[in-house]
């Protein structure tokens, strides 16, 4: 029992990260020492479990792909999710800066946790770890695209944010602001937890059937990729994490574009420019400093919470 609480939290973590774009689920499952784990249960999904769910073998089927932790892991993301996405949009549209500080913190702290797990930076590991800090930080440079709800796009939205999100460093918030339907999403699961169910779905369910596809076929993906190329794959991760912090970079504006949505004008984010440090003569910059250090004590204490867990 303890040990799916310790599992419930974490997913929890996840599914708060995941919200926010810039933060990626799987960096905090892979600092909270689940992340091999979660890649392979997700693995386990294959015709042999499909063949044991045809013949009604649910014990044996729970077992090959490890249904407990699996179990108390989506519950805590989804939980998470459903709890945290009003107050997070909330907040955004408030505060961005305080919530933005405060998930740089979040990443800037994962940065040696993530790192440490390379066994030997040789030349190519390095080599990799470039090259993933160059695609993250020429993210931050790319122009979002249209929001569109057809349902073909909405599923290919869930496959590419899926795939992202368990991509530690690569965030799938990030990945759907720049397939412009971001604040679409999580609009609609704002209004799923808020009871307006009908127009929710229409939204929730193509990209949940995207989610499931990207996850079954990515999970195999690392699963390999982790077990022949573990220290590249560490090390250009290691990257993309790096490169996240100029797309989290809170003291930045952001370029809005007027378009025009259902007969309605609305402000939509189209990039970032002038990038800066905060003004230290005011004293919000050191409320905003202060909000990074909380992100840094939290990820330290997850961090630290987790290999309790695991020594016990």
């Amino acid at each position: 029992m303890k040990d799916q609480l310790g599992t419930f939290f974490k997913g929890f973590a996840m599914g708060a990260a995941n919200v926010v774009p810039g933060v990626s689920g799987g960096t905090i499952a892979l600092i909270t020492g689940i992340y091999e784990r979660l890649i392979d249960a997700l693995k386990a999904f294959d015709v042999e479990a499909l063949k044991l769910g045809m013949r009604f073998q649910f014990a044996t089927l729970w077992k090959k792909v490890d249904g407990t932790f699996l179990s108390a892991l989506i519950l805590g993301v989804v939980f998470s999710i459903a709890s945290l996405a009003k107050i997070l949009e909330q907040q955004l549209g408030e505060n961005p800066v305080i919530v933005m500080s405060v998930f740089f913190g979040l990443i800037a702290a994962s940065i040696p946790s993530v790192g440490k797990t390379v066994k030997k930076w040789t030349a190519d590991v390095v080599l990799v770890f470039l090259i993933g800090v160059a695609i993250a930080v020429s993210m931050a440079f790319l122009t979002p695209a249209s929001e569109r709800n057809d349902p073909l796009y909405l599923g290919l939205c869930g496959v590419v944010a899926m795939c992202s999100m368990i991509i530690p460093g690569l965030s799938g918030s990030f990945v759907l602001l720049l397939m412009g339907n971001y604040r679409l999403i999580l609009a609609s699961v704002n209004d799923l937890s808020s009871g307006n169910i009908g127009g929710a779905l229409g939204v929730i369910i193509p990209v949940g059937i995207g989610s499931v596809i990207g996850l079954l076929v990515l999970s195999r993906f690392l699963s390999w990729l982790f077990k022949a190329h573990h220290d590249r794959a560490i090390g250009s991760i290691t990257g993309f994490v790096v490169g996240s912090l100029v797309i989290i970079w809170p003291w930045k504006d952001e370029v809005l574009k007027k378009v025009l949505k259902n007969g309605v004008t609305e402000e939509k984010v189209v990039g970032y420019e002038n990038w800066s440090l905060p003004n230290f003569a005011s004293g919000e910059a050191w409320l905003q400093l202060g909000a990074v250090a909380l992100g840094v004590i939290l990820i330290l204490a997850v961090e630290f919470f987790a290999k309790r867990g695991q020594k016990a």
